[in-house]
């Protein structure tokens, strides 16, 4: 067996939503949606399903799905992309990173990663024989320094591998912080491999910005973004590369070997999608804001301290600062059996050996009526371990 995977245990987030099932708990661990998402994208998926082509569809996806990202990216985030050249369609997001990890990384080449991170991409890295480097970033902010970086960087690192907006921490890279990694990236000639997922799903109003947007990094930047995540729709596995012509060349040579293409019906569903009037985007981002601060103000109202959250699906809880003396872990196992909620541990997403970090992630993308029997069962939680 593979040791990079046969020494791989149990996740966190397995357990979790095990636990849930077997005890009967409110369900906050699960990162997606309660319902599925814009309808209007799913009919039109069901319609292509029966009355469009289900073969193989172009390796690099279709000419009508690269042309709506191109387009979708150009209203919403004023980046300039040429469908035929910059755009490749994959399955999936993670599809999306292995390829560009697989393609641009030689073995004993190093990445850098922010901690806490997404758990997929420490196996990626070192399946592709890259050695990992991480980066530990604290709360509140969760901002890396320049000091961090100038012990970080080397001259074996051959890219970074970050996420914006980032989860678990839901927070943006702000444009300082990029003018700063980016003066890195350039000096050490490293690839900038960014997971912007979660670009529609920001809020308070502020504007997202990618790697694309820094004309500094033209040439080493690389944008994922995901269709599960813009529409709600996260089984869909569609994904998106953008980057010069040379680097998704280079990714689709990778890709064409991993799945080879994308299931054509859901490309013309999410070609649709792309192309729906900005006003739509706008209604289902307000509708999660309000669920993160229908949560937020029920979760204050108990004596809870939360973090700032500033995009995605989650709101994390500073337990320190509510007054329990618990690891994240340690809470989140005890929470899910005497209080009946399930929660997700930050320390999930970080190296074991690393300082204890006593926050846990909560999904708000449920039900008002989910949401408020999770109030309830963390109120309980409280009372039992403050």
């Amino acid at each position: 067996m593979n040791p990079i995977y046969a020494q791989l245990g149990t996740t966190i987030f397995t357990t979790m939503s095990g636990l849930a099932v077997e005890l009967g708990a409110v369900n906050l661990g699960q990162g997606f949606p309660e319902t599925d998402g814009f309808p209007e994208v799913r009919t039109e998926a069901a319609r292509a399903v029966v009355h469009d082509s289900n073969q193989y569809a172009p390796m690099k996806g279709t000419a009508a799905l690269r042309e709506a990202v191109a387009g979708f990216y150009g209203r919403t985030q004023g980046v300039c992309l040429d469908p035929a050249r910059e755009v490749l369609v994959t399955s999936g997001a993670t599809e999306a990173i292995a390829a560009a990890l697989f393609a641009l990384i030689s073995p004993g080449d190093e990445v850098i990663v922010f901690e806490p991170m997404y758990d997929a991409y420490a196996p990626l890295i070192e399946r592709a024989g890259g050695v990992v480097v991480r980066i530990r970033l604290s709360p509140p902010d969760w901002r890396f320094t320049e000091a961090q970086l100038s012990a970080a960087f080397s001259p074996r690192t051959r890219a970074v591998l970050l996420t914006t907006p980032n989860n678990p921490t839901t927070r943006l890279i702000s444009p300082e912080d990029w003018a700063l990694l980016a003066r890195f990236c350039v000096s050490h000639e490293a690839y900038v491999i960014s997971d912007e997922v979660w670009e529609q799903v920001i809020f308070d109003g502020v504007r997202h910005v990618g790697v694309l947007n820094l004309p500094e990094l033209a040439g080493l930047g690389v944008k994922i973004g995901s269709a599960g995540k813009i529409f709600a729709l996260t089984g869909w596995k569609v994904g998106f590369v953008c980057a010069s012509e040379a680097l998704v060349a280079q990714i689709a040579k990778a890709h064409q070997f991993l799945t080879f293409a994308t299931p054509p019906m859901l490309q013309t569903a999410v070609a649709f999608g792309l192309n729906l009037p900005s006003a739509r985007f706008a209604e289902a981002v307000a509708g999660l804001q309000r669920s993160r601060d229908l949560l937020q103000a029920g979760l204050a109202a108990e004596g809870f301290r939360t973090l700032s959250s500033e995009g995605t699906y989650f709101l994390n809880i500073d337990l320190k600062a509510t007054g329990i003396d618990l690891g994240g872990a340690d809470f989140a196992l005890r929470a899910v059996r005497e209080a009946g909620v399930a929660t997700i541990p930050l320390e999930a997403f970080c190296t074991p050996d690393g300082p204890p970090l006593p926050v846990v992630r909560l999904c708000f993308a449920k039900s008002d009526e989910t949401l408020y029997r999770g109030i309830e069962a963390l109120k309980k939680a409280r009372r039992l371990f403050v």
